[in-house]
């Protein structure tokens, strides 16, 4: 149950580019209309929502973070800095390889979950910052983790809504660790396959009509039509449902709501984590209703699944194209015959 109601947020989180020119040392860098950085007279400043962060240069590179969310680990992993972290929390929602190995050698340490970070541990690893969203209900842990001199540094990646946006974080991450070209190289080659992609798939010869999401309980929950998924679908040359909306966070209509959108629906996808159509039946017989759960195509998020752990929601943060290709794939599969889906999976 906690792996479903961690799937809701995450996709709730989820539903939801700008090109960079170089710039002099004392120009910011423009992640997104959040996140920005610079550095001036030794100095390097970012400000990440309402928060603003200050390093002199003796204070980064990092060489010791903590991070306490999993999609952090994504941006970590492209960079190739797995061994400067020395914490992480709900380990088992991590799916990266290589953490995972440097958890097992104990190199890497467990600072507790969602529900409660263990502050003592936190405090004797003396990390040189803490990587995390911004919960306001921990702020009393964040001011004493800052108390007690730790750095706590908020990203709310899962807030952006261009796709390309949300990659672009890897940026900041390769100035913080001193993997600046790194980043820059692969932020680049995603940027460049990404605007390829859209520009393979506006050679389709239709637009699919596509549904996304699941219900959970009487409420299903729909991307806003200004939110990534919603991007993704247009990027990839099809009309999603809720196309003319103007949100970017998740919409809530009944079934009713739904089904009344859903004649023409030729695509299903996110819709979850279910391992088959009839076990999705199961958890809510109202589906059995669709056209598109009888005669279309249904494709679930587990195509890099491990346990608990979802690659969609790490490495897919930053391979904004990869994700795009698999839209594709799935609406146009003509255009690209021989790839294989990386991160989502056809429901049988």
């Amino acid at each position: 149950m906690k792996a479903r109601i961690l799937l809701l947020i995450a996709f709730l989180s989820l539903i939801s580019c700008k090109r960079e020119q170089k710039k002099s040392s004392s120009d910011a860098t423009s992640i997104s209309n959040s996140v920005q950085y610079h550095e001036q007279n030794g100095i390097l400043q970012f400000k990440s929502g309402n928060f603003t962060y200050n390093f002199k240069q003796n204070q980064v590179p990092f060489k010791k973070v903590i991070l306490l969310n999993a999609s952090m680990a994504g941006y970590i992993s492209e960079i190739g800095v797995e061994d400067k972290v020395i914490g992480v929390s709900s380990p088992e929602y991590i799916y990266s390889e290589k953490i995972q190995a440097l958890l097992k050698q104990g190199k890497i340490q467990n600072v507790g979950s969602d529900q409660k970070y263990d502050v003592e541990k936190i405090l004797s690893l003396k990390p040189d910052a803490i990587f995390t969203n911004h919960i306001a209900s921990f702020d009393n842990t964040y001011q004493l983790l800052k108390n007690n001199g730790i750095q706590v540094i908020f990203l709310d990646e899962y807030m952006e809504q261009k796709p390309l946006e949300k990659a672009a974080y890897i940026k900041l991450f390769g100035k913080l660790f001193g993997k600046e070209k790194e980043a820059n190289d692969k932020y680049t080659e995603v940027e460049k396959n990404y605007n390829d992609l859209k520009q393979l798939a506006l050679k389709a010869k239709d637009k699919p009509k596509v549904l996304a999401n699941e219900m959970y309980g009487d409420v299903w929950y729909l991307p806003g039509g200004k939110t990534s998924v919603a991007n993704f679908i247009s990027d990839a040359n099809a009309d999603y449902i809720l196309q003319n909306n103007t949100d970017e966070k998740a919409i809530t209509m009944s079934f009713e709501e739904v089904f009344a959108k859903s004649p023409d629906v030729k695509y299903w996808i996110n819709a979850g984590n279910h391992p088959s159509k009839k076990e999705m039946l199961s958890m809510n017989p109202f589906y059995a209703k669709l056209d598109v759960y009888n005669n279309g195509k249904i494709y679930v998020i587990t195509g890099k699944e491990r346990l608990q752990a979802n690659d969609f929601f790490e490495s897919g943060i930053v391979r904004a194209d990869l994700v795009l290709k698999d839209y594709i794939k799935i609406f146009h599969p003509e255009l690209l015959p021989d790839y294989q889906l990386t991160y989502l999976k056809e429901l049988q």
